[in-house]
């Protein structure tokens, strides 16, 4: 029986169609809450409890964690390619000016990857052990708990240039972060939900003293810093003092995952340029998200969870790219 011309094109339509919305779900499509159920059952529990652990005698370090899964995904996707080591032929991401003298907590992730290389050789990628340390950071601090999605591969390489160009940096305006955001798929509420990880967490002098005395060549702070708050600052980071000192990402509650970052904007006590600009610039679609999260915490955590999992999708290797790493610094049989 022959088909009518109507019905062949529909046939051939309806696989282009098809094809089409799998190549735009393939990303994280192929990533999967129950990736490890049968080959790592206890994951998350090993992960969860050297967090636990590692707590006791760091109280930054779920911050610290967060932050290498954010920084990893930025450049090249999340593939745990910040970790590897410099090589002859790899220049370490590590060393890219939003990394050196500032990313931390590379030696939580060697205990992690050693336990769950003892539970289940072979199986579990630094990229997912990166993902799953950023929730686990998260939920063990007061915040909200999700489903992370798993079946991510480890980078063979590194791109030191890409995390030069490609992570946000601190001092930037909020449409060049908007743009590198937006770079990597993630829209307005993301970048505004994503902030607000800097609910815990410390900050570098280095990284704000620009607001504090001379911003931006005009001889005065920045004027969108509460005077009060801005007067403390000046004491911990003093003109000609270290830049290496630490300051709380959050002065309310500097360990707990809570809302209270986004009331801080409101009162204009973000640290970072880049933290004040979301409430502080005139017309900003930031504005609003801020007054949102800043009103309801759950608002607040919901979003927050959903824009982890976004982030977390965000060019995966996936399948037979890549490998899974023996061990994180380095690429299997260097």
């Amino acid at each position: 029986m022959f088909s009518s011309p109507k019905t062949s094109a529909c046939s051939l339509v309806l696989p282009i169609i098809l094809a089409a919305l799998v190549l735009v779900h393939q990303s994280n499509a192929q990533l999967s809450a129950t990736f490890y159920a049968t080959t790592c059952t206890n994951v998350s529990a090993i992960v969860t409890s050297v967090i636990q652990q590692a707590l006791q005698s760091d109280s930054r370090i779920g911050a610290s964690l967060i932050r290498l899964h954010f920084h990893d995904c930025f450049v090249n996707g999340c593939d745990a390619s910040l970790l590897l080591d410099s090589t002859s032929s790899i220049l370490s991401e590590k060393f890219a000016a939003p990394n050196v003298n500032s990313a931390r907590g590379f030696d939580v992730v060697d205990n992690i990857k050693t336990a769950v290389e003892n539970s289940c050789p072979g199986v579990v990628s630094c990229a997912d052990i990166l993902a799953l340390a950023a929730e686990a950071s998260v939920s063990l601090s007061g915040g909200p708990s999700w489903n992370v999605l798993l079946g991510r591969r480890d980078s063979l390489t590194a791109n030191q240039a890409g995390a030069n160009t490609s992570i946000p940096s601190p001092f930037e305006g909020l449409s060049n972060i908007t743009s590198k955001f937006s770079a990597v798929g993630l829209n307005t509420n993301d970048l505004v939900a994503l902030s607000g990880a800097h609910t815990f967490g410390r900050a570098q002098c280095r990284t704000f003293s620009n607001r504090l005395f001379n911003f931006s060549g005009t001889g005065s702070p920045d004027p969108t810093l509460n005077t009060t708050y801005l007067a403390t600052l000046q004491q911990t980071c003093p003109q000609g003092g270290s830049g290496s000192t630490l300051a709380n990402l959050d002065p309310t509650t500097p360990d707990s995952f809570d809302n209270n970052y986004f009331t801080n904007l409101q009162n204009n006590q973000g640290l970072l340029q880049s933290d004040q600009e979301l409430f502080s610039t005139t017309g900003a679609a930031t504005i609003a998200i801020v007054n949102s999260f800043s009103s309801s915490q759950t608002a607040f955590f919901q979003s927050f969870a959903q824009s982890m999992i976004n982030m977390g999708n965000i060019s995966p290797l996936t399948g037979s790219n890549g490998e899974i790493r023996a061990d994180c610094k380095k690429v299997n049989g260097s």
